[in-house]
């Protein structure tokens, strides 16, 4: 059996490995000259951990990451209002909690996908995709005229232009959820300017949040979003003195993290999802990651996701092989209502963290002074292990 990736990215990368350590052939397809490094940090959560472990990878992440200790909610003006234990849920959970840079991810997934002796196929941008006949598999076909017929197609091609979701559902149009983010990764030669223990510092005001992932005690990568019905154009000029209106009565970390990360560092994003769709697979092309589930950033889990996918599409690959309907079948019916469940929960905190109308903030924030912090990280706990032997 000859697997097709379409898309290089962690979800892409990470079902290669895992597809190539079953005994599989795989090969990679990414549109992109090099393999892609858009979007500034990942939390790799326990679940993540936990498929970065069998896919040979954990060790290597672990030293270029940060290990999180906590995650504390604050208001615009600097006030606690609430504080989850992270030891508390790796605890729970079995595995680490990691934060690491989206480049240095990149970086182990691709080194990890050569020790393999995957092929990684770059420029490779997809024209379009046919149905099977009875002669031949589905076929992909590439702008630079290559065509393919592998035994079994993995779409793994993003959420904004899947030609997979497109091919399977018949609609790829993503969802603009009323948010812009700004991301960016911040430096500094200052040691300790991010004190241990490391914690994830999210501030919440009124249609506004800015949140701080450190990786070290001198590195960092963060996120400023606002609430925003229109999409605009970009020019990455301008991004740091938009940062610098929006931030300038915020909290003195904030506006320091601005203005001292580098132009070049900083991204703008509008923020897309997708409804869950109940279909995942097309002939012999099955979808991964965002091409299936995009959830926003709001929900954690994005690359989390992705992992769990890689890992568990193997698992039913190896166990039916000679039956792809079956294999389908039953990884979709594995992922898709934790999926469906990440993506939602996702979108209804970015609803709520990115509220215009100021008494709701202020009784959203009286309501996480109150909340039971050790009850959350239990159901966070519970949500994330699910359908991965954590604790066997």
């Amino acid at each position: 059996m000859d697997i097709g990736i379409l898309g290089g990215g962690i979800g892409g990368l990470s079902a290669a490995i895992a597809l190539k350590q079953a005994g599989f052939d795989v090969s990679v397809y990414e549109r992109h000259t090099k393999l892609s490094d858009i979007g500034a940090g990942i939390v790799c959560w326990p679940n993540a951990c936990f498929v970065l472990e069998q896919l040979g990878t954990l060790e290597d992440v672990r030293k270029v990451s940060g290990s999180l200790q906590s995650m504390n909610r604050l208001t615009d003006t600097g006030e606690v209002i609430g504080s989850l234990d992270i030891k508390k849920l790796n605890g729970l959970m079995s595995y680490p909690s990691y934060s690491i840079l989206r480049q240095d991810l990149m970086s182990i997934l691709e080194k990890r996908a050569n020790e393999l002796n995957i092929p990684i196929f770059y420029q490779h941008q997809v024209t379009g995709i046919k149905h099977a006949d009875s002669n031949c598999n589905t076929s992909v076909h590439f702008q630079n005229g290559l065509k393919i017929e592998p035994t079994v197609i993995v779409g793994a091609d993003g959420r904004m232009k899947s030609f997979a979701r497109q091919f399977v559902n018949g609609d790829n149009a993503p969802i603009y959820q009323g948010v812009i983010n700004w991301i960016g990764i911040y430096e500094t030669s200052e040691h300790n300017f991010i004190h241990n223990p490391l914690s994830v510092m999210d501030y919440w005001g009124v249609g506004e949040r800015f949140g701080i992932v450190p990786v070290s005690n001198t590195k960092a990568y963060w996120a400023g979003g606002v609430a925003s019905k229109y999409i605009t154009e970009n020019n990455p000029e301008n991004y740091k003195e938009e940062l610098e209106l929006l931030f300038s009565e915020w909290p003195t970390p904030i506006i320091d993290i601005i203005k001292n990360t580098q132009t070049k560092h900083i991204n703008k994003i509008y923020l897309h999802d997708h409804d869950p769709i109940q279909t995942w697979h097309k002939e012999n092309l099955v979808l991964l990651g965002d091409s299936a589930h995009s959830a926003l950033p709001t929900s954690g889990q994005g690359a989390c996701q992705a992992l769990e996918d890689a890992w568990h599409l193997a698992l039913c690959l190896q166990e039916h092989t000679g039956n792809l309907e079956k294999v389908f079948q039953q990884y979709r019916s594995i992922r898709f209502d934790k999926t469906t469940s990440i993506t939602m929960s996702g979108r209804h905190l970015a609803t709520s963290i990115f509220n215009n109308d100021e008494a709701f903030c202020q009784q959203r924030n009286t309501v996480n002074k109150q909340m039971d912090y050790d009850a959350m990280t239990g159901g966070m706990a519970t949500l994330w292990s699910e359908g991965l032997p954590l604790n066997e």
